[in-house]
């Protein structure tokens, strides 16, 4: 055969490939190769140590007697692919949970069959996936999770609670929840922060929690320091979990604020002028810690404490993780039998916490189970609220001014006023000196009190602003009566 009459290596590798894979294009452009009939997708640039789409071509085409192909070859024709894939289907790609068809959502096993458990409105079940309703990315984060067993009575969850050393059945009841809202990939949840005293099993606890989810690899991690080092590994995974932290700088505070609830972060694309990629992420999170000082008022409210006691009979290691890893499919099971009972249950949301759906979920939860962690869940609310006050002086010094208010009227005054006021309500007679971080403008104290404003209104003072001809203009109000949230925190 003449050299005119060969067929070019990439023309050859390119029809094996569209012949024994699907190629789709994500919402951000990446295009993602799938082998046919498979719900695993990896990106067709990737490089990663999990393997990439380029090394399963090279294995695919040697075994399928093609032979060996240089390295140009291969790059001519995915270069070839990606252009053609950009005119196909746009879907997502999911870590760990999906959303599925007819109100389904999907757990990743991890497993290299591609099995995976669908969790629908009349149960679960163990299947593999259609890749174009799922397709799963995995990552060196993505950990296998064992086969969950079915008709477990419950029996799973009073395991892992035995294993737990949770102070309180409030406490149970608030890890399970948070569990359950794991499973849902369109539920934002509190970031559980484990604290107790030290010998406490925090950190056990933590890994416990997280490795139901993401596997037996599933660990704690520092507490990168850097924003960028912080998103990168949240993207990687799906649980985050940070280990002993002892302190929180406002930056990190207000990163995990935007993991817990949802952001985007979009950076110049490499080795271009002007192009850029987009990484969106919303994540479970999960914190350790026996004091983190001053908590921020936005932050509290996306937590969720949960209390840990010292156990009284000391186990090792290894015979604590070898009863964990044989409780851990009935465990599953349990949960993921919890989660349908939860989903079935009709139940009214509450308006007035700022995790709305994770309050929604705790009161099905309470309607199908009976364990109250809805009151629960606003009296752990509280006690963060009195945390925040705590440790902020400002806020100890508005509550104090409010008291002299009559309940139901409000007092208006310029945010240059009210910082003559309650500076020299904090100073006294005596003019004790101000503590670092007072503010020392109106606009300062303006903004102190719009982050303290959910605070201060669970403690029934209203903070309020606004704008007449003569300018702008604060409102404090003391509610006439305690504020809804006191209320129903008792249990």
């Amino acid at each position: 055969m003449s050299e005119d009459e060969k067929t070019p290596a990439r023309e050859i590798i390119t029809d094996y490939a569209q012949g024994h894979f699907r190629y789709f294009r994500t919402p951000d452009g990446t295009v993602y190769a799938q082998r046919q009939g498979h719900p695993v997708a990896r990106p067709i640039r990737s490089q990663g140590s999990t393997g990439s789409h380029r090394q399963e071509l090279m294995v695919g085409l040697f075994r399928d007697g093609f032979g060996v192909f240089n390295g140009s070859a291969i790059k001519e024709a995915l270069d070839l692919i990606e252009a053609l894939a950009l005119s196909e289907d746009v879907q997502p790609v999911h870590i760990r949970v999906a959303p599925g068809s007819d109100g389904a959502t999907w757990l990743d096993l991890g497993r290299d069959d591609g099995r995976s458990v669908r969790i629908h409105p009349g149960g679960w079940e163990i299947t593999v996936p259609d890749p174009r309703e799922v397709s799963w990315r995995r990552t060196q984060l993505t950990g296998e999770l064992p086969v969950p067993l079915r008709d477990t009575d419950g029996k799973g969850i009073d395991a892992l609670m035995q294993l737990c050393n949770f102070a309180t059945a409030e406490t149970e009841c608030l890890a399970i929840a948070w569990l359950i809202g794991c499973l849902a990939p369109s539920v934002p949840v509190p970031a559980p922060f484990l604290t107790g005293p030290q010998g406490a099993g925090k950190s056990t606890g933590g890994r416990m929690l997280i490795r139901i989810v993401e596997g037996m690899s599933g660990d704690l991690r520092r507490a990168p320091k850097d924003e960028e080092n912080l998103i990168a590994a949240v993207a990687a995974g799906w649980v985050t979990a940070l280990d002993n932290l002892s302190h929180m700088t406002p930056d990190l505070s207000d990163a995990m604020c935007c993991i817990v609830t949802g952001a985007e972060n979009v950076k110049r694309a490499l080795f271009t002028d002007g192009d850029v990629f987009r990484v969106g992420y919303r994540r479970p999170l999960l914190l350790t810690g026996i004091d983190v000082g001053v908590i921020r008022p936005d932050l509290a409210e996306r937590l969720l404490p949960l209390r840990l006691e010292r156990p009284r009979v000391r186990r090792t290691e290894a015979e604590l993780w070898a009863e964990y890893a044989g409780v851990l499919p009935t465990v599953l099971g349990s949960l993921l039998d919890l989660t349908v009972k939860a989903r079935a249950a009709t139940a009214e949301t509450p308006t007035d916490l700022r995790m709305a759906d994770f309050a929604h979920l705790c009161a099905q939860l309470d309607v199908a189970t009976g364990l109250g962690a809805l009151a629960a869940y606003r009296a752990s609310l509280d006690d963060l609220n009195d945390d925040v006050i705590e440790g902020d002086l400002l806020a100890q010094t508005v509550l104090r001014h409010a008291d002299t208010l009559t309940p139901g009227a409000a007092q208006r005054m310029t945010s240059t006023e009210w910082l003559h006021l309650l500076t020299g309500l904090y100073s006294g007679e005596g003019f004790r000196p101000l503590p670092k971080g007072w503010p020392t403008t109106g606009k300062v104290l303006s903004d102190r009190l719009k982050r303290l404003q959910p605070t201060l209104a669970a403690r029934g003072v209203l903070i309020d602003s606004g704008r007449t001809r003569a300018g702008r203009h604060l409102d404090m109000t003391r509610q006439a009566a305690p504020p809804p949230n006191r209320q129903g925190a008792a249990f």
